[in-house]
């Protein structure tokens, strides 16, 4: 055909609405038409391709998909039809997945019509591998496994791709069975790169944990252990596995050739493990490493991370002062890491200022200052930035909503609490999770509604979980219904066996009632079933090392010298008014006894040691890891009087900000 007939896509935006997004599923792909006005633009197309070379076709549409340009790219392919129709051949693959990039249905289906007339599908693996690409992109994996079983004898290409849509659609156990099907092949050479970094992406997300295992013992014995691709996607798996893989992950990134992803990998698995000093350590390592390994924003994120679990504020801003050297404090990862790293330090003032550093905000980063701001009793803070992420145009999601109800729970907002929860789905059409249900209850105990946060756990259409029910324990515990508590403490039994924290929650409601009998049976009971309570311990930083805390220490090179304070620190406070909190003690002893025994908790250390050895006037921030007790909590208000000092203990279940005697959760936690 001559050149003079061609039709190029000289304008490729104004055939948008003609090939890419279809007005009509019915209109062909030939009688597209184009406005090729300009000549210098018609010049340029005509040296670029040449009409009579169907690879020409091929590359020009391939080039533009690549380029970003998927609507231009359809385009070019609508001219190539008309111009050659030797092109479908080879133009047909960069069409198909030119449809899957504008998540076209439309124009997919016309595709597929077209290679079923030409023959093109099933017989042309190329055609028949993005065409599956092309309906999982669309989110139509059904209709991408009924092609895929119109293919008589897929390559390991096609399975792969089918096994990789699969993933994309979240339908994980159809991707391994896939795998499969490629392992039962008989040769291992079925088994390349890209199957292992599907299999391993599947394996990331489902919870039998054993899965990932089989997959590394296959790879290493078909020679796959040494691709970095898929050693990396490898760790991933087994970071997204919980703690019980961190051993193999880690022989796996020593005996590995490393680059900035496997780096990151590994020290994102401690930090989301809660094991922050091994990931601080790790990014020691990986400064010193040399070789071009750069840290990038990734790594931020993930060091990050393990600052705020662990508290360490020192550590974190001498991370954040690494950020703004490198000009990443914009970044909006980067700077939302920032945000919950301070937010979890107890700084919830440079959390705002580092949320006001982020130049493009996304809806992660309106949330994490949501939370920031909640977790520490600072509710109508928190729903002000709620008010003014909605007035710059961005919608909350899902996650939103959970920080918003969890800062009306923790300020003790209730109106507000339940107007947010009914609009959430009235205007925005967000279903209630149980995540949202969970700080309802939460509200509804502080305010002392019990009967009416059980009626709403009754209520619910999905099953309640133990966040749940422990939210129920927790509001009987400081409104005394035992009764309540009792129905609460047998869910959570059923739910979660081997938590010791709900079965001493329930001996702790029962010792303050008096009901001792009770008591000794929960002791029992715990002693029966086997179940350890793991040791209680406080934390607190001091020039950048963390100096740990447990009951009645006497390791600390300055205990002695601690607790010659702490007795003097008493003495004042019982002058105060102080009487130590004895009735959750579980111990049949006298009251002098009692008194010795709650006086030596990790909390009292932890404080006594940071009031020896901190700047004087200087903030004093503690992690405990289990729940403060009731007494601990009364001896804390009355220290930070005493002193003139702000204390943040940072609980299992909240923030404490201890200030001129009083505490910021109202004496409800």
């Amino acid at each position: 055909m001559a050149a003079a007939s061609v039709q190029p896509p000289l304008n490729p935006r104004a055939a948008a609405h003609s090939l890419a997004v279809p007005t009509s599923n019915t209109q062909s792909l030939r009688d597209m038409r184009i406005d090729t006005s300009g000549p210098s633009l018609r010049a340029m197309f005509l040296r670029a391709v040449d009409p009579s070379r169907p690879a020409s076709w091929s590359a020009a549409v391939a080039d533009l998909l690549s380029s970003g340009d998927p609507v231009a790219a359809l385009a070019v392919f609508a001219a190539a039809l008309r111009a050659n129709p030797a092109a479908l051949r080879p133009a047909l693959p960069p069409a198909f997945r030119a449809a899957a990039a504008a998540t076209s249905l439309a124009a997919g289906r016309q595709l597929h019509l077209l290679a079923l007339r030409s023959g093109l599908f099933p017989s042309d693996p190329f055609s028949a591998s993005a065409l599956l690409h092309m309906y999982h992109h669309c989110s139509r994996p059904f209709d991408a496994r009924k092609a895929f079983d119109e293919i008589p004898s897929p390559n390991p290409v096609i399975i792969t791709a089918m096994a990789s849509g699969y993933v994309r659609n979240n339908l994980l156990l159809p991707s391994l069975a896939l795998f499969r099907t490629l392992l039962v092949s008989g040769s291992a050479m079925a088994v390349d790169e890209a199957a292992a970094l599907v299999a391993f992406s599947a394996s990331a997300r489902v919870s039998d944990r054993g899965i990932t295992a089989s997959l590394h013992a296959l790879i290493a014995k078909i020679g796959l252990d040494v691709d970095a691709g898929v050693v990396n996607t490898m760790l991933d798996a087994y970071a997204k596995g919980g703690g019980r893989d961190l051993g193999a992950a880690r022989k796996v990134f020593d005996a590995m050739d490393k680059d900035v992803v496997s780096w990151n990998s590994m020290i994102a698995l401690y930090a989301q493990n809660g094991l922050s000093a091994e990931a601080l350590r790790l990014y020691g390592n990986m400064l010193n490493v040399g070789g071009g390994i750069r840290c990038n924003a990734v790594t931020f994120s993930a060091v990050l991370l393990a600052c705020a679990h662990a508290g360490t504020i020192q550590n974190g801003k001498r991370i954040h002062n690494q950020v703004v050297r490198m000009g990443l404090e914009e970044n909006v990862y980067v700077g939302t890491s920032v945000v919950d790293m301070y937010s979890k330090c107890g700084r919830v003032e440079m959390a705002r200022k580092a949320f006001e550093k982020i130049k493009k905000k996304n809806v992660l980063s309106w949330s994490a200052m949501i939370t920031g701001y909640g977790m520490h009793g600072h509710g109508q803070q928190a729903l002000d930035v709620f008010n003014e992420m909605k007035r710059s145009g961005q919608n909350p999601n899902y996650i939103t909503f959970i920080s918003v109800l969890a800062a009306c729970s923790h300020a003790g907002l209730l109106d507000k609490g339940r107007y947010w929860y009914k609009t959430m789905k009235k205007e925005f059409g967000i279903e209630p999770g149980v995540e949202h249900l969970g700080c309802m209850v939460d509200l509804l105990g502080r305010a002392g509604c019990l009967d009416e946060a059980y009626g709403l756990i009754k209520e619910m259409k999905i099953k309640p979980d133990a966040a749940l029910w422990g939210a129920l324990l927790s509001a009987c515990r400081i409104h005394k219904n035992v009764e309540l508590a009792e129905i609460s403490a047998k869910r959570l039994f059923e739910l979660d066996t081997t938590n010791c924290g709900y079965y001493v929650l329930l001996s702790n409601i029962y010792a303050e009632a008096g009901m001792w009998k009770d008591v000794e049976r929960m002791r029992v009971l715990v002693k029966t079933r086997g179940i350890e309570k793991p040791p209680g311990y406080s934390s607190v930083e001091l020039k950048g090392k963390t100096h740990v805390f447990y009951v009645g220490d006497n390791i600390h090179p300055q205990h002695k010298e601690i607790y010659s304070y702490l007795g003097k620190l008493l003495e004042t406070m019982q002058e105060a008014g102080y009487v130590p909190n004895t009735s959750s003690v579980l111990h049949d002893l006298d009251e002098e006894e009692k008194e010795s025994a709650v006086c030596i908790h990790s909390e009292k250390l932890a404080v006594a040691f940071a009031l020896m050895n901190q700047v004087p006037g200087s903030i004093i921030h503690v992690i405990k890891n289990l729940r403060v007790c009731t007494d601990c909590h009364t001896a804390i208000k009355f220290i930070s009087r005493i002193s003139g000092r702000e204390i943040i203990v940072r609980d299992l279940q909240r923030f404490h900000h201890f200030k001129d005697g009083s505490c910021s959760c109202g004496d409800y936690w």
